[in-house]
């Protein structure tokens, strides 16, 4: 176990540096790094996903529409240590009085159970997307313990009585024009409205005003709505949500009639299941940065990324101390997880965002490693944790 002076005792000055053993199979290190708008300060686990005792999964706060701090989310999970996930929906100041969901922007998989797909690009909260990746860019590990990038695309689709529709959402914050999404307990209990809200080309467009709801049970449609609901869906429970064109072929529904509702995800890259997937955006693959990476916009950044075939993963997360909050730009942190030995890296969320967290000696809970620019700690979508068993 990793000695609890050099996770948190040392602040991040100077050359200040740190390094140890978490568990077999995961390590951590501290370092400064010269950058372009001033040296900061990178703490990184580097995992070996060839432990047998090692694995990864998602960190989730019980539901897609919730938020939670990252070492709450890893004490609950059991989790060694962990990093924050992907971008969410973190306001709503576009729609007055529509409630701010929490739910991430990407797909999300933990324990091999898909909770949830990827919303329109254009309704994604963040900064711009590389040219060439998509809100379905995830970075996942798979059944075989090997870490890939992938893209994970919903295929589904809703039979009725009267016609098959094709299921555009699975527990997204935001849907598609004219599409039909679908909601499960998985979701949580709040609001459905932000779905309706927005455009497939502006984030900040109205909310619809033409929608319709079905609740599915055993089967068959036992409730039917005019506009979007809130509460926890139960278990066993499909809630079909339509909007525009979506919402026209759902009041063709009434009670007692028999829908089947099927969905799953597509790979584009890997037919491997996945046990674990999180979204963000690719800026290495193959040992090269993506082009058109952002060089200009520096700011504290979290970043995942494999080595050796996907077997050796490192997360990188930076420091938020005043001294260091400089950050790095999008360019910059691909050129570092080349550097550092990655072959495909991802980036995940950052600002405040960013939080590295890990167990330290004779502790049965984690403390954070890194200075959030947050304080307190912000509660976030997700996150990726690492877990270790004898």
């Amino acid at each position: 176990m990793l000695a609890g002076a050099a996770l948190v005792g040392a602040a991040p000055a100077g050359a200040a540096s740190g390094a140890g053993r978490i568990a077999s199979g995961v390590a951590y290190r501290q370092f400064d790094l010269p950058a372009a708008k001033g040296t900061v300060h990178v703490h990184l686990l580097t995992v070996d996903l060839a432990d047998p005792h090692v694995r990864v999964d998602l960190l989730s706060p019980g539901a897609v529409a919730a938020r939670s701090r990252v070492s709450t989310m890893a004490d609950a999970a059991g989790a060694v240590a962990g990093v924050n996930g992907d971008f969410f929906n973190i306001n709503e100041t576009q729609h007055p009085g529509v409630e701010v969901t929490g739910a991430s922007v990407g797909p999300a998989i933990a324990h091999g159970r898909v909770l949830k797909s990827a919303v329109p690009t254009a309704q994604r909260f963040g900064p711009s997307l590389p040219p060439g990746t998509a809100t379905t860019d995830v970075f996942g590990v798979g059944v075989d313990r090997r870490a890939r990038l992938d893209r994970l695309t919903l295929a589904g689709t809703v039979r009725t009585p009267h016609a098959t529709l094709a299921l555009r959402g699975l527990n997204q914050y935001a849907l598609a024009q004219g599409s039909v999404g679908a909601y499960t307990a998985a979701w949580g209990s709040a609001s459905r409205k932000r779905a309706t809200c927005g455009s497939d080309t502006d984030r900040a467009a109205g909310c619809s005003t033409d929608t319709y709801e079905v609740r599915i049970r055993g089967g068959r449609v036992v409730a039917t709505s005019a506009t979007p609901g809130s509460g926890a869906i139960a278990a066993g429970t499909t809630v079909l949500l339509g909007r525009e064109a979506g919402a026209d072929r759902l009041r063709a529904l009434t009670k007692g009639e028999r829908v089947t509702v099927r969905e799953r995800m597509v790979a584009s890259a890997s037919r491997i299941p996945y046990r674990f997937a999180v979204g963000g955006y690719p800026v290495l693959r193959d040992g090269e940065p993506l082009a058109g990476l952002d060089g200009t916009t520096a700011a504290v950044r979290t970043a995942v990324g494999y080595a050796n075939g996907g077997r050796r993963m490192l997360l990188l997360a930076l420091d938020g101390a005043v001294a260091y909050r400089s950050g790095l730009t999008i360019a910059e942190v691909a050129g570092e997880m080349r550097q550092l030995g990655a072959a495909d890296a991802f980036s995940l969320d950052g600002g405040g965002s960013t939080t590295m967290v890990a167990r330290t000696a004779g502790t049965q809970t984690v403390s954070v490693l890194n200075h959030p620019t947050d304080s307190p700690e912000r509660a976030v979508a997700n996150g990726i944790g690492i877990f270790w068993k004898p």
